[in-house]
């Protein structure tokens, strides 16, 4: 049976066929972990100017770096598989709590004003998003938003890579296999250089690269807090022999101090009260994660879960 990556169409949310876009978001989150949007209302003038930019800023301030990188480690002469390394440049940039934009070395004005702007939209969309997942979980609006806050407001950041072609892409991956720790995770990727893949029933499937198109996957916070019921899956880039690849990775997280569980109303509903995922702050497990990112996920909930029971966090807020 030949699956078909769900890309759906944000526009139809407004009119009759919403039930049906709803019910694909649903499904999306269920069996896939990953879904395309079309017509996501952020202008395609703006993707385009950071598209060029991006690859503008690419060419001048990072290429020559990656290629000395791939010279000093005698990575154009590989013999054999490398697990330790990926075939990517990329930068950061944090929006929330604060923005670092201005501490990123080589950022041009244009740029920096327009990946501001971009971030802007894709917090909108980011939020809009959680706000369908309470629809289709049963949660009260806002919840998911509400989870996430913490303190200081939820941790937003983007993750800005490039992966230039690569002399054997079966000896070295663009970026290993892994789930994402966060929340929930806009991808801008390019509409022509492929490569992203997702497992999905032992078989590593290509999410297909569409013009102004944004993929959406859920990260493991979200797996805990529906108790299971969506989960994060693993996904992978395989390097390509030819064509530079752009991926602009955006991460709406939970604030650091947030703190993450299954949710009561869905637990009740399920007629299940045995918890099956942990309770934690949330800058524990980025703290687990960062040593453990391209292994299971499971451990790292079950590492959770004994940290919970030495761990009092005190009262939930519930307001």
């Amino acid at each position: 049976m030949e699956l078909t990556f769900p890309v759906i169409d944000l526009s139809k949310l407004n009119g009759e066929e919403r039930a049906s876009a709803m019910e694909m978001v649903k499904d999306a989150c269920e069996n896939w972990g990953f879904f395309e949007l079309m017509n996501h209302g952020i202008s395609h003038e703006l993707m385009d100017t950071v598209e060029r930019l991006t690859k503008e800023h690419y060419k001048k301030c990072m290429e020559q770096r990656f290629k000395e990188m791939v010279a000093s480690k005698g990575l154009e002469a590989l013999q054999s598989e490398i697990n330790d390394l990926d075939w990517e440049s990329t930068f950061f940039l944090r929006h929330l709590p604060e923005s670092n934009i201005s501490e990123i070395p080589n950022l041009e004005q244009d740029y920096i004003k327009v990946m501001k702007e971009f971030a802007v939209e894709l917090e909108k969309l980011a939020e809009q998003l959680l706000d369908l997942l309470c629809e289709n979980l049963g949660l009260e609006p806002g919840y998911l938003k509400k989870v996430f806050y913490g303190s200081k407001g939820p941790t937003f950041g983007t993750k800005v890579s490039n992966y230039p072609p690569c002399p054997k892409p079966d000896l070295i991956k663009g970026l290993r296999a892994h789930t994402d720790a966060g929340g929930i995770i806009l991808l801008f990727q390019d509409d022509k250089v492929s490569g992203l893949q997702l497992l999905k029933d032992q078989q590593w499937i290509d999410v297909p690269p569409m013009k102004h198109s944004i993929v959406v996957n859920l990260g493991d916070q979200l797996e805990v807090i529906t108790n299971g019921k969506y989960k994060s899956v693993m996904h992978r880039v395989i390097a390509q022999t030819d064509g530079t690849r752009m991926s602009i990775a955006s991460f709406y997280n939970p604030g650091s101090d947030a703190v993450i569980y299954p949710a009561p109303a869905l637990l009740e509903k399920e007629g299940d009260k045995s918890q099956v995922y942990p309770k934690f702050v949330f800058e524990d497990y980025m703290k687990l994660y960062a040593g453990l990112k391209f292994q299971a996920k499971e451990p790292r909930f079950e590492a959770m879960k004994s940290m919970e029971s030495t761990v009092n966090l005190g009262p939930i807020a519930t307001v």
